[in-house]
């Protein structure tokens, strides 16, 4: 699928604001199964940008300085993605979880991709017990990685329900655990937890859905803004592998990856601080547009 992105943020100050400093992580990555073929980035009023290292996880990253008063701010990140990805299919010579564990506790890798990167606790998923024996039913060590991974992603989709007015951004994993609700960003964090809890490297995904789904298939959740879900390392032959709890289903073509990190918190898409009196309002729109299915 070839897909147009436009993804808005606008900030409404309640008075001038003299100084902002944020991180934009809006640009998708380049990661398998997807090509960026055009991006732009508009800013207004127009402040200072540059490119910045990402402190942790992956990501594109440029830093925007405003040191102008300012009493709006208005950031439009447009990108035509290309995604050719293929939906996994569990097999039974696959890894088992046992396996997959003793590999990322014995690799040696010191890249932003290895899996020993994604086996601990972060600062927003902490190891949780009483998520860790719900997650494990689906989780015995003997079982394939590829179907203990969408079997978990199906029983979280199944038993809990999709509620935006449940949890806030900050929410714990727990809180959302407990509350049996939430949305994409909970799901997530719930699954991670889970599988960080057996030994398994997950990682934290954020990206976009497409917003218009294929004729006679239903829409997917969390088509309306930023998504979020799991990647899990499923040994070094199948490698880093999608899976998405809210929806139950495979990352596939109507997924596409912005950024990924252990938690939310390292790869967030706008972050930074504000100098300034008075509230602030936020408002977020998002729009994946399928241009073309494309042809192999």
């Amino acid at each position: 699928m070839l897909y147009d992105i436009r993804h808005v943020t606008r900030f409404e100050y309640a008075q001038p604001v003299e100084f902002a400093r944020c991180n934009l992580r809006l640009q998708p990555i380049l990661w398998s199964g997807q090509a960026i073929e055009d991006y732009r980035l508009t800013i207004t009023p127009k402040g200072e940008t540059s490119p910045a290292r990402a402190e942790a996880g992956l990501a594109n990253v440029v830093r925007l300085v405003l040191d102008a008063p300012a009493q709006s701010l208005t950031i439009e990140s447009s990108a035509r993605v290309r995604v050719d990805r293929l939906i996994p299919v569990p097999q039974p010579g696959d890894p088992t979880l046992g396996e997959v564990a003793r590999l990322a506790r014995a690799s040696r890798d010191a890249t932003p991709v290895s899996p020993a990167s994604y086996i601990f606790p972060s600062t927003l998923i902490p190891l949780d017990r009483d998520i860790a024996a719900w997650c494990a039913a689906e989780l015995d060590p003997g079982r394939g990685v590829l179907e203990a991974g969408i079997a978990l992603a199906r029983r979280i989709q199944g038993e809990f329900a999709f509620d935006p007015t449940a949890t806030l951004v900050d929410t714990s994993p727990h809180e959302a655990f407990v509350k049996r609700g939430g949305v994409c960003q909970d799901f997530a964090q719930i699954m991670i937890s889970g599988l960080r809890a057996a030994g398994l490297p997950a990682a934290y995904v954020s990206g976009y859905l497409r917003t218009l789904p294929p004729p006679g298939q239903p829409r997917l959740v969390g088509a309306d803004a930023t998504h979020a879900w799991v990647l899990l390392w499923c040994g070094p032959d199948l490698g880093w592998v999608g899976v998405d709890p809210t929806n139950g289903i495979w990352m596939a073509e109507d997924h596409i990856v912005i950024a990924i990190g252990r938690d939310y918190a390292e790869i967030a898409p706008i972050d930074g601080i504000v100098l300034g009196s008075g509230a602030q309002e936020m408002h977020v729109s998002v729009d994946v547009e399928p241009l073309e299915q494309v042809s192999a």
